[in-house]
């Protein structure tokens, strides 16, 4: 196979006390955890004892699975698989190596798995919410960037709600050999991303040469709360699914055309598991839209060097699907996209670059360098 294949979006489960063995002794009270219950469910678990979610064992690319699981446990039943069962390869990065090496893939980014749970549920105690973000900082650099060997990428957790926090694990990572981080895809405290409060945290991004990623997950949500009661799953729910391209629209809208990418050249940005089809009608709609604001209210649009389509694809790389028809993507929107497995996720590929390539995912070659190494590379700051 030619070339370096580089997996963009991968996850590492954290071990039932991850968060309090990675923070100092006197924090561990703010540790969020995984607890048993009555019947042998693990479940995330908030230091006041409120459980947030399922702390499941998945069955890579059987969503099917998933769902007789999370059947059993509202009938009242034990597990059929239960969180002690959790394979090496899923939580250790040596052992994620090794079965690396048979999947074809080269090197890997990481994102947490639990750490997509959490975010909103802590979000008006920041203090906690900050504290586990570091104690994860702390176990990407002292465990997966030393057990990865220099092919396991794992990407940092940050917010953006305190700036001198921010530096500090910026500056941490950087130091730890992390290059990206994971930031929550939503108004900061009420504030949208290029309000003026908040351009120190993007410089600190470039300072420190770390890219900030948006992956799905729990946290600010685009409608009212009130599109979600109901829903069986109010952590996963069925809106977060249907409307997945919405809170990136927002996003990239935002720091486009409100100036930060403008601002900040060197800021590196990536999409992971938020779909990329909707990505090239996006760039087309922002530039039409922006256009068209400006001569409808009489607004100047020269205070952009660029249209904002043109920092979007100078800025930002987007992880894709196969099932999307990359190489078509790439042909008509531009070299803008990453190979991504979502391993181990049930909703994700049970073999990498096998089943992306069923789905409809070219095979890589060296005119798709930009698909399965380069442009993660460069997210990468390579």
């Amino acid at each position: 196979m030619p070339g370096t294949v580089i997996d963009a979006d991968t996850h590492l489960f954290e071990t039932r006390s991850l968060w309090a063995d990675h923070l100092p002794r006197s924090r561990r009270g703010l540790a969020v955890r995984i607890e048993d219950d009555e019947l042998g469910y693990a479940w995330l678990t908030a230091p006041d004892g409120h459980r947030i979610h399922l702390a499941e064992v998945h069955t890579p690319g059987d969503i099917a699975s998933m769902g007789q699981r999370r059947r059993r446990q509202r009938d009242g039943l034990p597990p059929s698989a239960p969180f002690s069962e959790l394979a090496a390869h899923d939580h250790d990065p040596e052992a994620r190596v090794r079965l690396m090496d048979t999947q074809g893939i080269d090197e890997a980014l990481v994102f947490p798995n639990f750490g997509l749970f959490w975010v909103r549920t802590l979000e008006d105690q920041p203090e906690t919410q900050l504290a586990n973000m570091e104690a994860w900082n702390r176990w990407a650099t002292e465990g997966v960037q030393a057990g990865g060997g220099g092919r396991l990428h794992p990407v940092g957790h940050v917010s953006l709600r305190d700036t001198a926090w921010l530096q500090a694990q910026l500056a941490a990572l950087a130091a730890g050999g992390v290059s990206a981080a994971m930031v929550p895809i939503g108004p900061v405290d009420g504030r949208p991303f290029s309000h003026a409060d908040l351009d120190a945290c993007w410089s600190a991004f470039e300072q420190h040469g770390v890219a900030a990623i948006f992956h799905i997950a729990d946290g600010p949500r685009p409608f009212d709360d009130a599109w979600y009661v109901g829903d069986v799953n109010p952590i996963e729910p069925l809106l977060m699914s249907t409307f997945i391209s919405v809170t990136p629209m927002l996003a990239l809208t935002d720091l486009a055309v409100g100036g930060v990418l403008a601002r900040h050249p060197a800021l590196r940005i990536g999409l992971v598991e938020f779909t990329s089809s909707w990505f090239g009608q996006f760039l087309h709609a922002v530039d039409a839209c922006f256009r068209f604001h400006a001569g409808y209210n009489g607004l100047p649009s020269d205070h952009l060097a660029l249209l904002p389509s043109e920092y979007l694809r100078r800025q930002v790389r987007v992880a894709t699907f196969g099932f999307e028809g990359p190489a078509q993507l790439t042909s008509t929107v531009g070299d803008l996209f990453m190979f991504g497995s979502d391993y181990p996720h049930a909703e994700g590929l049970a073999r990498p670059l096998e089943d992306f390539q069923a789905a409809g995912g070219p095979i890589p070659s060296p005119v798709d360098t930009g698909l399965y190494c380069d442009n993660a590379a460069w997210l990468l700051g390579r």
